[in-house]
């Protein structure tokens, strides 16, 4: 039972960080007013058949109502992902050496109180709320402190990623057991003295006794959900991530306390408990340097390119499957008899993970984790073929348009594809050639963009519409490099744009009203104005392709 638990952890704990990767990623728009720059009164866009004959496309005032619900449905997404991620982070913990042990002795105070004023259940309810108030408050603090706009720039500020950077590693080493992170003393006691009044306000002390009492076990899942919700730029995001984390955390205590016959089938505390702690930590390890992956590419420091990334991940899932084996041991770990057949499968699968993360090293492309990875093209040793048939050659965009594109030079180019990476260039290259515009707004921390370019976009038909019937434009709105004084201004609002970032980030916000990546945009080149509804990733190849195609069929191709 203890062993399958034990698998269970890294499931969740996998299931975790995929559930963030999903959320919709966000750019920084920190000063910046989201406000419409569109002049023209037209009610209606129109697309260009090849006879010369207009078709009509999208109402404006639809159009943008339309985009307003896009944007609405993505951040109920998002909160949605993070809500899943903090549930399966509060089962997690529900498992740590500091909580587990807690939970028969809590209930058992519940059933056998000499308190004749409330039943076991009511007891068990109250404690289980008390649980959930102290941990979203705590979601909503760090929304406060902070502010809406300084959660939006987290996900691509340098300073505040390496910091992460820095804050999961320390997570990572306390989970391996070099040192506790626990709160003063003097606070848990004081919590403790308070629990002993009864009623109310002591079954609420007593869960605030639960919570730092346990946060050198909780403490490091807590401030990593809090560090992955606030990168999300959702304004409630940490308080939902924490809303999940403690009804995760609440509901064992409701639900033993109704059914107390069931403590008896709960495992023993012991060992595994410790493994299953230390486990978690390589997890946060390896999910540590997302982080400083984003830095890197941000500032275009080409240290940390996918190659090492890889070799890192390669390392740090091997010694988590030797540990598993008993291979490796720490010194707070107790003494390993014999390997169970749960564990050893547990070995296998993290192992297995291990061997298939190895061809990245020569340019695979390792699909079911590219959204964790730098993009391909920073690979400096590729030996993969293009991946889209041989269909490379046939790209028209770069056989008839070989003039240097503009900041080609920063930008690592997604894997057989030739974007442009200035707007005013892309469109004036697609009225010469009389196509249409599709525009990627992306972002170097934008885990769902790479993801979308590692798995959907190589997708054959998908790749010959975007090659061959579109002119293809890349906009990074959350890179740092200055704009060249003569581009440098400022929004009506009195906003100023600095860097590359911010003026994509402000054309995105204030013409498509989204600051969400990635963010597609098919749009017509005479008249600036989306041919369809524009939209977010979809990792569904052929609802991708009906969406470039009905794009193509509202321009006339």
């Amino acid at each position: 039972m203890k062993r399958i638990i034990l698998f269970i952890l890294l499931i969740t704990g996998i299931v975790s960080a995929q559930n963030v990767v999903k959320a919709q990623d966000t750019a920084s728009t920190s000063g910046i007013e989201f406000t419409p720059i569109n002049p023209s009164p037209a009610a209606k866009t129109t697309g260009t058949k090849k006879d010369g004959s207009r078709e009509k496309a999208v109402d404006k005032k639809s159009g943008k109502a339309a985009l307003k619900e896009t944007t609405k449905e993505q951040s109920k997404q998002t909160l949605w992902t993070i809500f899943l991620a903090g549930l399966a982070g509060g089962f997690a913990a529900l498992l740590m050496p500091c909580i587990f042990p807690m939970l028969p002795l809590t209930v058992s105070y519940f059933t056998k109180s000499g308190d004749k004023k409330g039943s076991p259940v009511g007891k068990a309810v109250i404690y289980g709320v008390s649980i959930i108030a102290i941990y979203v408050v705590m979601g909503l603090l760090v929304t406060v402190v902070f502010g809406a706009d300084a959660l939006n720039s987290l996900s691509t500020n340098g300073i505040f990623n390496f910091g992460f950077f820095l804050l999961i590693v320390a997570f990572a080493a306390s989970f391996l057991g070099a040192f506790e992170i626990t709160l003063p003393s003097g606070w848990v006691n004081k919590m403790d003295q308070n629990s002993d009044k009864g009623g109310l306000a002591g079954l609420f002390f007593m869960a605030a006794t639960l919570a730092l009492v346990s946060f050198s076990c909780t403490g490091p899942i807590i401030g990593t959900l809090l560090v992955q919700a606030a990168t999300t730029g959702a304004l409630l995001g940490p308080a939902i991530g924490m809303l999940g984390f403690a009804l995760a955390l609440a509901i064992p205590f409701v639900l033993f306390a109704m059914f107390p016959s069931w403590l008896q089938s709960l495992p023993k505390s012991g060992g595994w408990l410790n493994s299953v702690k230390v486990t978690l930590g390589f997890l946060e390890l390896a999910l540590s340097f997302k982080f400083l992956s984003n830095v890197d590419l941000a500032y275009h420091w080409h240290w940390f390119d996918r190659e090492i990334f890889l070799v890192l991940w390669i390392v740090i899932f091997a010694l988590m499957g030797f540990y598993l084996l008993g291979k490796l041991k720490f010194s707070h770990d107790s003494d390993l008899k014999f390997i169970s057949v749960p564990r050893l499968f547990l070995a296998i699968i993290v192992l297995a993970f291990t061997m298939y993360m190895v061809p990245g090293l020569w340019g695979a492309p390792l699909k079911s984790i590219s959204a964790f990875l730098p993009p391909q093209a920073t690979q400096d040793f590729d030996l993969s073929n293009p991946g889209m048939g041989n269909n490379n050659q046939s790209n028209s965009n770069s056989t008839t348009d070989t003039q240097p594109r503009k900041y080609a030079d920063l930008f690592d180019k997604p894997k057989g594809f030739n974007p442009y990476f200035d707007y005013d260039e892309g469109l004036a290259y697609a009225k010469k050639v009389h196509k249409p515009v599709m525009i990627d707004f992306t972002g170097h921390a934008c885990v769902n963009c790479r993801k979308m370019e590692a798995n959907v976009w190589p997708d054959n038909q998908v790749y010959q519409r975007i090659t061959q019937d579109y002119v293809l434009i890349q906009l990074y709105v959350d890179d740092k490099t200055d704009l060249a004084k003569t581009e440098q201004a400022s929004t009506p609002e009195g906003r100023k744009i600095q860097t590359i970032g911010n003026k994509w980030s402000y054309l995105q916000t204030s013409k498509f009203v989204s600051n969400s990546q990635p963010f597609y945009v098919l749009l017509d080149p005479d008249t600036q104005e989306p041919l369809v509804t524009p939209r977010g990733a979809d990792y569904d190849p052929l609802s991708y392709l009906k969406y470039l195609d009905s794009g193509l069929s509202v321009y006339g191709k």
